[in-house]
């Protein structure tokens, strides 16, 4: 029986089809269920802006334990070299070169004639193969090019050193006896195919993409690209099931465990969720940052460090070891540092800076038949500066605020607050981090009114971006 992979591509379809806003703490969080439940690879976006880019792809990296994650590549040197060295700490990692092989798209996207797409297609192939022997190549608009030409692109990058490749029906315009035969004529044509893995991706512009993607396996597909949240593509909760289902009949099986697909596509539905703050400009995640973490008095710099980064910080030499001596006191207190406990050490010990804005005064408005308000005053070296602002609650309205004071949107990687002091009066923490220019910043408020302390955490993260932007 043949073993079928399933290849989410959730977030690349996000954003070209710009269907969903995922902020970099979803992705994450996205990325741990997928590899929790057996997907064959996960696709993620390429470098385009290199510091934001790499640090998400690393990030990401790091977390995949079982999947592939596979990402895409420009037919040049530098960017094959900057999405291997980001990628490459996953435990597999595929590289995926991309062509429009049709006439028009060739001509017209690609800028480039029939054979030099080839040549050039072939030499960004050898050049992956160099660096990984798990390479890609996707023919992103196949069905619309002539069979014979697919199949002398396809003889070129195999040879060059494609383990896969993938043909894509762009245009969503055939029915799954089509599909069928356009797979049908490809092996005919291209007998290399039969030794490598094939992959399909098929567009729903007619509601059969599902239908289409059981149609290609049954023609010799190995590979189905799927999402996760549904996008008008094939749909990986209903492909997997159609595969367990009818797998003696299509004499194929995926790993996908259907039996956690419901629990994880319901959690996948919630972090991608467009009402989950349509009004808000501000998208990130509330969770931990980073799960596992556990440190003791017994930890040395480099170990606490090596979780520093993973929580997504660069630090200065200076910057650790005020963080390390500023652990040491903590973890000689207590059994264990968590995750959260971490963040606000680095918070507080890392970065301190001469502040660019401080709190004047605020006013917040909230109940429960009207959105919270927030009227946010601020000082920039002294100038009085004032917002208002509506949000989904006192906080998101009051981060908005802010944000309006400064002129720019920052994305928010992780949000938490916790109790520091017991009692009716007791002290609350809060620890904002925020991502500016591919760098995570983090601040930490303390008040008896846990608005208050939010307020405070942004405007410290955000003076030390503020710091960074004018030295």
């Amino acid at each position: 029986m043949r073993d079928i992979r399933v290849s989410d591509i959730t977030m690349r379809e996000a954003i070209a089809s710009k269907a969903l806003s995922l902020s970099f703490k979803e992705k994450l969080e996205i990325v741990k269920i997928l590899d929790r439940i057996g997907v064959g690879s996960i696709e993620v976006e390429g470098i385009e802006s290199s510091k934001v880019d790499s640090l998400r792809i690393k990030s990401i990296a790091s977390l995949v334990k079982n999947s592939t994650l596979a990402v895409p590549v420009k037919m040049d040197d530098d960017s094959i070299q900057a999405v291997w060295n980001a990628a490459k700490g996953a435990k597999h990692v595929r590289l995926q070169v991309e062509a429009a092989v049709s006439p028009s798209c060739m001509e017209y996207i690609q800028r480039k004639k029939a054979d030099t797409l080839i040549a050039d297609a072939a030499e960004a192939v050898a050049k992956c193969a160099q660096l990984t022997d798990d390479v890609e190549f996707v023919a992103i608009d196949a069905t619309r090019t002539d069979v014979a030409y697919l199949a002398r692109v396809i003889d070129a990058v195999v040879a060059a050193g494609a383990k896969t490749v993938t043909v894509c029906d762009a245009a969503g315009s055939m029915l799954p006896e089509e599909f069928a035969q356009f797979i049908a004529d490809l092996y005919q044509a291209t007998p290399q195919l039969k030794d490598i893995d094939l992959g399909i991706s098929c567009c729903n512009n007619l509601n059969m993409a599902d239908a289409c993607a059981v149609a290609g396996v049954m023609a010799g597909a190995s590979i189905v690209k799927a999402t996760s949240y549904p996008m008008d593509v094939v749909a990986l909760d209903n492909v997997a099931r159609i595969l367990a289902a009818k797998a003696d009949a299509l004499g194929a099986q995926s790993k996908v465990r259907v039996t956690e697909l419901k629990r994880a596509m319901n959690q996948i539905s919630r972090l991608c969720c467009d009402d989950r703050s349509k009004a808000s400009l501000f998208t990130g995640a509330v969770s931990e940052a980073v799960e596992g973490v556990v440190l003791t008095a017994g930890d040395d710099q480099a170990t606490v460090m090596q979780y520093v980064e993973r929580l997504g910080y660069s630090l200065s030499d200076e910057d650790a070891e005020a963080v390390f001596e500023a652990f040491k006191k903590i973890a000689a207190s207590k059994e264990r540092v968590s995750a959260t406990e971490l963040d606000a050490i680095v918070a507080s010990a890392a970065l301190q800076v001469p502040p660019t804005y401080t709190l004047d005064g605020y006013v917040i408005n909230s109940g429960l038949s009207f959105k919270a308000t927030s009227h946010i005053s601020l000082r920039k070296n002294g100038e009085l500066i004032e917002a208002v602002s509506l949000g989904d609650g006192p906080i998101d309205s009051s981060f908005k605020s802010i944000e309006s004071v400064v002129g720019k949107h920052y994305e928010l990687d992780d949000f938490s607050i916790q109790a520091v002091t017991e009692g009716r009066e007791a002290m609350g923490e809060s620890v904002v981090k925020l991502i500016a220019d591919g760098k995570v910043y983090s601040g930490r408020g303390i008040s008896t009114d846990i608005v208050e302390s939010s307020i405070r955490a942004y405007i410290n993260a955000l003076n030390k971006i503020a710091y960074e932007e004018q030295n």
